[in-house]
Formats: structure tokens, C-alpha cells, sequence
């Protein structure tokens, strides 16, 4: 269960979810129910890899059907808006056969081309 009073910081984003609340850069993120759900359950897990079986019984409350890809639908939707409103930022990894890891990266490109990858 994750507690809701806990608010939390990742850079330039930040999760309320007493107020069901997500915020980009100072302007709110426009989330489904179940985005944010998702959203708060891999960053209360942040650099864990969770299972997509254990995302979607924590935010669905229910067990995940054989051959379900509902919830690598909602965690594409969410990375589009994420990239959205953060562009230079990365948070949410895929990791094949295992499930999804929230690990947010500020990811710069420099006027040379050159890549700086940057963890919190």
C-alpha cells in the first residue's frame, strides 16, 4: 500500500498523491486515474524493477489476465506525456520479460551532438 500523505520530488516533476496530483515544471500533468496510479506506484518503488503482473493488482485491483497489454498501453500513453512536458528527462525503463523500473535521468544533448546522461 502506498502511503498517500507522501509527497515526492524527481527534478522537475513532482507527485501529490493526497491531491491525485502530478506536476511538470511547475504546470500540472493532465493524467488519467490510472496513469497517475501507475505513475506513483513506480516511483514509490523507484529503481525497482516491478512486474507488470504487481502494477496492475496495485492499480487495477486485480490480478492481470494472460496476454493482457493493458498496462503496456497506459505506460506508453504515460511516457508521451511525460516526454511531453519533460523533454530532457527520462523515467520510466523497460525492462524485457520483467516488468518496468522508475529511474528518472535528465538527458542533455550539447551543441556538438554529444549525449550527458545524468541520475537523480
Amino acid at each position: 500500500m502506498i502511503p498517500s500523505a507522501v509527497d515526492l520530488m524527481f527534478g522537475p516533476l513532482e507527485l501529490r498523491p493526497s491531491e491525485g496530483l502530478a506536476i511538470a515544471n511547475r504546470g500540472a500533468l493532465h493524467l488519467s486515474v490510472r496513469e497517475f496510479g501507475l505513475l506513483v506506484e513506480l516511483a514509490f518503488n523507484e529503481g525497482r524493477i516491478v512486474r507488470r503482473e504487481e502494477l496492475y493488482e496495485h492499480v487495477w485491483s486485480l490480478p492481470l489476465r494472460p496476454g493482457d497489454r493493458t498496462i503496456d498501453v497506459y505506460i506508453r500513453r504515460l511516457r508521451v506525456k511525460l516526454a511531453a512536458a519533460l523533454p530532457d528527462w527520462s523515467f520510466i525503463h523497460t525492462h524485457v520479460g520483467f516488468g518496468y523500473r522508475f529511474a528518472p535521468q535528465s538527458v542533455l544533448i550539447d551543441r556538438d551532438g554529444e549525449v550527458s546522461v545524468s541520475h537523480l
